[in-house]
């Protein structure tokens, strides 16, 4: 299928963890070989939840955590990429919602592909359950494994500029 058009858009859910990050650079490679456009999601709720942000609304508060919901999509492909690709349409949503629901709503066609990034424990997780049970479309999950302690602190203070890119 290299380079062949598939229809539906390639759909990866983005936290900022090391696991998202795999996600979104195997959504990227994907969405270059079926040439589809890139739809990166970043889901959130209100740091209080939504039941005490119904009780006192605030929608200054609500704006300032889509903000910040923004912010990090945006670094994470800064962190994975070096910046939005930019042979690729891609689309940008920060959905206030739990990750689960809005990633399966997002990629509700059956042409569609859901990416997600994995922990060895996070398939136990209510956001990877859900997309299991209720995906409408392929799901691909692309494994991380477990990083020592010493690794972790390295690949934290790596940039993508750090690296030479190939093409």
């Amino acid at each position: 299928m290299n380079g062949e058009r598939v229809g539906g858009r390639v759909v990866v859910g983005i936290s900022g963890s090391p696991a998202s990050l795999a996600a979104l650079r195997s959504a990227v490679a994907e969405a270059r070989r079926s040439d589809r456009p890139l739809v990166a999601v970043l889901a959130w709720e209100p740091p209080e939840g939504e039941a005490m942000y119904r009780r006192w609304p605030d929608a200054a508060w609500a704006r300032h955590w889509y903000m910040e919901a923004r912010a990090r999509l945006a670094a994470a492909f800064e962190e994975a990429l070096g910046g939005l690709p930019p042979d690729l349409h891609v689309t940008l949503r920060a959905v206030r919602s739990r990750p689960g629901p809005a990633l399966v709503e997002l990629a509700a066609r059956p042409d569609d592909l859901l990416v997600v990034g994995v922990r060895p424990r996070s398939l136990r997780r209510a956001a990877h359950r859900h997309v299991r049970r209720h995906a409408v479309c392929p799901v691909l999950t692309v494994p991380v494994r477990p990083l020592q302690r010493a690794e972790l602190r390295a690949l934290r203070r790596v940039r993508a500029a750090d690296f030479e890119v190939i093409r």
